[in-house]
Formats: structure tokens, sequence, C-alpha cells
């Protein structure tokens, strides 16, 4: 991870506290307090005043393997998520659908050249290799991304991703050039839907669906189904299609409009 920009920040000990907070996130394990300072290229005495500052918080905790993230991390991600009014919904129509009931389904929104899950559907078979509630993935190799990517002027996609480190290569089928990503993403407007085939893991098909923001100020959101390859049948993507653009219209109907 760089070291956090804190010439530009009018508050440079929340940027680094806000460092430590992601970094111990995208490890997904307690970090020593050694290791934090040296990853993010800070004093030791420091690292050590902000950890304590964060632990009292209640943002971090401490184990015997060092800082984790606490609970209060979760009680935020969890208000953040309840601000998306169609999340609350989404379990529903996927309970309801007789196609989505048994599929692995995620919604993603787009952050940066990254989209970051919100919500996970289980279904019959879970993928343990597919993302999870609260992780990140490169937006260039998975369904949902392209179909997010896909409402974004070419121009800005190619700006977005003109550093080569924003396209990397998840599995040899992994969109990493700009060219092929902007090759996609028309296959993606043409067709109407996204797809992954094989990018982020070989064994897994993702198709996925835009929903537009259903308030202004909203950013939009993709609905996305992975499905194993074996069962990933041209006739079964497309019924797996329709009841994801089933489910579109139902959770963006007006009528579920919170005001």
């Amino acid at each position: 991870m760089p070291t956090p920009p804190e010439a530009k920040s009018p508050a440079p000990a929340v940027t680094r506290a806000a460092a430590i907070l992601s970094l111990i996130a995208q490890e997904g394990r307690p970090l020593g307090l050694a290791d934090i300072a040296r990853r993010l290229d800070l004093a030791k005495s420091s690292t050590l005043n902000l950890c304590i500052a964060l632990e009292q918080t209640g943002l971090l905790t401490r184990t015997e393997l060092g800082y984790g993230l606490g609970r209060a991390t979760v009680e935020l991600g969890g208000a953040y998520v309840r601000g998306f009014d169609l999340i609350r919904e989404f379990y529903r129509v996927c309970a309801a659908s007789p196609v989505l009931q048994h599929e692995l389904l995620q919604i993603a929104i787009l952050d940066g050249t990254s989209v970051l899950y919100l919500a996970r559907h289980e279904g019959r078979a879970p993928l343990r290799l597919s993302a999870t509630v609260g992780d990140r993935f490169p937006a260039t190799v998975t369904a949902v991304g392209a179909a997010l990517l896909a409402e974004i002027d070419p121009a800005e996609v190619a700006a977005r991703f003109a550093d080569p480190s924003t396209l990397p290569s998840w599995t040899a089928h992994s969109t990493h050039t700009v060219e092929g990503l902007l090759a996609k993403l028309a296959d993606t407007r043409d067709r109407g839907y996204a797809v992954d085939e094989g990018e982020t893991n070989a064994g897994v098909y993702g198709v996925a669906v835009v929903l537009p923001p259903r308030r202004s100020g909203d950013e939009p959101l993709a609905l996305g189904a992975s499905l194993m390859k074996p069962s990933a049948t041209p006739e079964y993507v497309r019924t797996v299609v329709a009841a994801l653009r089933e489910a579109k219209e139902q959770l963006t109907s007006p009528s579920l409009v919170v005001d």
C-alpha cells in the first residue's frame, strides 16, 4: 500500500488512521504494530498512538496476533449498506425467484477502478472463491464491473485505466489492456448485459445487469450471478439473464422508492 498522501491532507492524522484501517481490511487478518508501521512507512511511536486511539473508539481491537478490525467497523459498514434501499429488497426478490433462488447473486458498486460488494445471496451451492460482502475486486475482470463501466463514456474509461496496474490478470482469460476493455464494454452495451467468461475464476461464468439509480444523486449498482461453468450452457445463461432482468424491474420499481 502506498504511503498516505499526507501533504495533500487537511488532517494528516485522520489520513494515517484511515490508512491503518484500510491496510488491515485488505489483509483480512490482524497485523502487528511493527508490520503496520513498516507497510505504511510511518514512525512506530505515532503508529502506536493511532492504534490506541482507534482501539478506544472500537474501530480496532487488539489480540495476541496484533491489531484487527473492531466491532465499530461492522456498525459503520452496516449503516452504509442500509443507505441503499434496494438492498433490503434484494434478498426477498432473490428468494422469490424460481431461477435466482438457487444461484449465487451479488450486488456491487463501482469505486474507482474496483467494485465493492454490498450484498450476497448464497443460493444452493455457494462458491467459496467468489466475492463476499465487503470485498473489492478489479472492475475489469468482473461481470458487475463491466456492467457498470459500460455506463461510462469510453474516453473516461480509457483515462481511468491508463495505469497498467489497474488491469490485473487473474486468469488467462482476464482483460488486461485498455483496448480489450473498451471492446468488451462495447459488446456489453450491444448485448444489454455483461459477462465474465472465466476472467475472475477459470471455473466461473458470470453475468450482470445494471440497476439504475432510483433517486437523483444515487449511484448505479450492478446485480450479478456467478455460475459454475459446466452449468452455464447458452440456454441456461439466457434463463438467468431473463431472471436478472425481471429482478431488476422489481428492484428499480418507482413504487419502492423511499423519500
